[in-house]
């Protein structure tokens, strides 16, 4: 282990959180969560732990130059925070949460004449109110269900229940609904034991009802009456653990950091030679994971931070194959292309006079508040001399040529500018380099998801939507059988026609269909 590290593990409190593992790139390669960051960090550097470890794990040390910590209050918010860090970044050396699965939400929507609780793994602006996320989804579900019969608030599926549902229904009989479906309560008094309910999910009144719960187990164990206090026992951890003050770590905000992003941008600006610290940063990225779906991302960072509500993603349409220059020319020609129309729509009155210096009539709408879209004080591409050089064609034929423009290299973080051979090598320690990673990442990462939902669509359609005769409930039973179209090819029409709802007519006129595609 290095000298500096052992200095920094010195640091590190006996504290929950999360640590993040970077490379000598500064990138991070793997996030974990502890509920002590001293024992666990020093665990990592342990030579023992080195040799015990498998081939993985040794790989992972092997490649830690620096590391990260954010402090947390408990262990809950620790998985939250290293659940939300994973999808942001998506390290190698991570498995779990790379996915696009979420943590619970609690939903209910007051509007509807019988609301009740729900769950749910995203939020939608639906004028719905949402409680959580909830890192205990076990002890979730229990509570809701305590709930239910704490408050006499339904659970049923039907939006509106009546007597037909009611027949059906034992929740009334077993005392753990108040009927409104038949209307034993009145509505007035159904909503306020829902908000009751909604307060206590709030963690309002948390530990008057814990301490009421925990007097009635004592009671119950005292009348030797164990099952009902073992009841109690589970009622009360699964409270604890679901209303235990949490911060939601969304995505921009609420994150610990020790990035310092008014520093970064002064130093940017110094070593860039900018007028001043590049105030909007814009970052493009292209993903061609196949040439299927060649898409591109276009990050903006204002003050430093990510601008997420004008971030922008592209399907690339006039270039054919994988050909990053060509798409790294056309997602930048459409960006600003746009720009331009955008401002010259809003401001008729000088779009003629801006011809001559497009770039110069933009910075001055920006500094009279009459831009739509603020044109950035520096653009970067990932990619190196190539991408810089088609980006830079697009911008000089759109009269932008003297905007600020640079390229970044991933594999040794190089910055080449336009006209320029030789490339800009900062140190790794340097907050300004930290800074164009940052937003680097998060274009890659804002490409990738995008290439990946693609993805995803592609995968649930299939060459057999188009083959006559076959309807979507003989395309499930096929795929099930065989698993993808080219075992199904090679199998027999005998083989098909077992299946339940295909006769050998179909099976044959079926692979006669797929010869021929």
């Amino acid at each position: 282990m290095a000298v500096d590290l052992k200095e920094q593990l010195r640091t590190v409190p006996h504290k929950p959180g999360v640590y993040l593992m970077k490379d000598r790139l500064g990138s991070i390669i793997y996030v974990g969560k502890a509920r002590d960051l001293r024992k666990r960090l020093s665990n990592y550097f342990m030579p023992s732990r080195k040799m015990r470890a498998d081939l993985k794990t040794r790989a992972l040390i092997d490649s830690i130059c620096d590391f990260e910590i954010h402090i947390v209050r408990n262990e809950p918010e620790s998985l939250l925070l290293e659940g939300k860090l994973i999808k942001q970044y998506r390290p190698r050396y991570n498995v779990a949460f790379r996915d696009d699965k979420r943590f619970l939400l609690v939903r209910i929507d007051l509007s509807e004449a019988w609301p009740k609780f729900t769950t749910t793994r995203l939020k939608k602006e639906d004028n719905a109110r949402y409680f959580g996320p909830f890192a205990h989804s076990g002890a979730l579900r229990s509570t809701l269900a305590w709930l239910h019969r704490e408050f006499g608030l339904r659970s049923c599926q039907p939006k509106n229940p009546g007597e037909k549902e009611y027949k059906h229904c034992n929740a009334d009989v077993i005392r753990n609904c108040t009927a409104p479906c038949i209307g034993k309560i009145e509505r007035e008094e159904y909503l306020k034991r829902t908000q009751e309910a909604c307060e206590l999910l709030e963690g309002k009144g948390r530990r008057e009802r814990l301490k009421g719960l925990r007097a009635d187990m004592e009671a119950a164990s005292l009348r030797l009456d164990f099952e009902r206090a073992a009841r109690l026992r589970d009622i009360v951890q699964n409270l604890e653990k679901t209303l235990s003050p949490t911060r939601q770590f969304s995505r921009g905000r609420g994150v610990p950091t020790t990035v310092k992003p008014t520093e970064d941008l002064e130093e940017l600006g110094r070593l860039m030679s900018l007028p001043g610290p590049p105030e909007i940063m814009e970052c493009f990225d292209i993903s061609n994971i196949s040439d299927t779906h060649i898409v591109a991302s276009m990050v903006r960072f204002r003050g430093g931070a990510p601008d997420n509500q004008n971030y922008r993603r592209y399907r690339i349409k006039t270039v054919s194959g994988q050909d990053d220059f060509a798409s790294m020319a056309e997602v930048v020609r459409r960006r600003y292309a746009r720009i331009l129309a955008e401002n010259g729509e809003a401001n008729p009155e000088v779009a003629e006079a801006s011809q001559e210096r497009p770039l110069e009539a933009l910075r001055q709408l920006a500094r009279e508040g009459k831009s739509p879209i603020t044109i950035p004080d520096l653009v970067i591409v990932d990619g190196g001399k190539g991408q810089l050089s088609a980006a830079v064609a697009e911008l000089r034929r759109l009269g932008l040529g003297e905007l600020t423009i640079v390229g970044l290299a991933k594999q040794r973080e190089e910055i080449f500018f336009p006209g320029e051979s030789d490339p800009l090598l900062l140190s790794h320690d340097t907050g300004a380099l930290k800074l164009m990673q940052r937003i680097r990442d998060e274009a890659h990462r804002f490409a990738n998801g995008y290439n990946e939902l693609l993805l995803r669509k592609r995968m649930k359609e299939s060459l057999l939507d188009d083959c006559p005769g076959i309807s979507p409930r003989r395309k499930g039973v096929l795929l099930k059988k065989f698993g993808s179209v080219a075992r199904l090819r090679e199998s027999t029409v005998e083989e098909i026609a077992t299946l339940p709802g295909i006769s050998e007519k179909t099976a044959e006129s079926m692979l006669e269909w797929l010869d021929n595609q």
